[in-house]
């Protein structure tokens, strides 16, 4: 009898810049890992015979690259969240200049029914339909490696278990299995 799962290890990238400052990325920024993201990645176990996915950015691609994936499938809808007018700036800043306002946009993006979000970025609804038409679009056994960012991450979380948060620091490894239409957290392997 074979095996009727699918085994699905979502990974956060190494670290970068933007993730020791503790800022939202912009959508047109590609920030190389740093020199302790780069060794971290180095440092992932995954399982090589796995279809491998990785968001398009440079981060994501590169902790691909570090962890033994040469040529995984760009993948648009594992891209991090479009934060719009939260992009580039840390908690911090966005309270100064916007006051409560981004809790209430961080919120929204977290709920898969809301169409509502951070001003000129995605919705809750929109962020939650992209991870979710992917999740649609994998194979139904086998393995799948798929290297991305904290958000989509949190949003597969959210639409396959029901987990509403969780710190995934970088490099985080959670794996989620599938049969017969019904999806179990499996583990979650933080680094060290």
């Amino acid at each position: 009898m074979t095996d009727q799962t699918l085994t699905l290890h979502l990974v956060r990238h190494a670290p970068s810049a933007p993730n020791a400052e503790r800022r939202y990325p912009r959508a047109d920024e590609d920030a190389p890992l740093t020199p302790k993201g780069e060794a971290l990645a180095r440092t992932l176990k995954l399982p090589m015979h796995a279809l491998a996915y990785t968001s398009p950015s440079v981060r994501a691609q590169r902790t691909a690259q570090l962890a033994g994936f040469i040529s995984p499938e760009l993948t648009p809808a594992l891209a991090e969240a479009n934060f719009g007018v939260m992009a580039g700036r840390t908690w911090a800043e966005l309270e100064r200049v916007y006051a409560n306002l981004p809790w209430h946009w961080t919120r929204a993006l977290s709920d898969p029914t809301l169409a509502f979000g951070p001003p000129q970025g995605e919705t809750g609804r929109d962020f939650h339909a992209r991870i979710q038409a992917w999740l649609g679009r994998l194979p139904g056994t086998g393995e799948v490696v798929a290297f991305t960012h904290a958000g989509p991450i949190h949003a597969a979380l959210r639409l396959t278990v029901g987990i509403k948060a969780v710190e995934t620091p970088p490099c985080t490894v959670v794996t989620l299995k599938c049969g017969s239409g019904e999806w179990w957290l499996a583990g979650m392997k933080t680094p060290n």
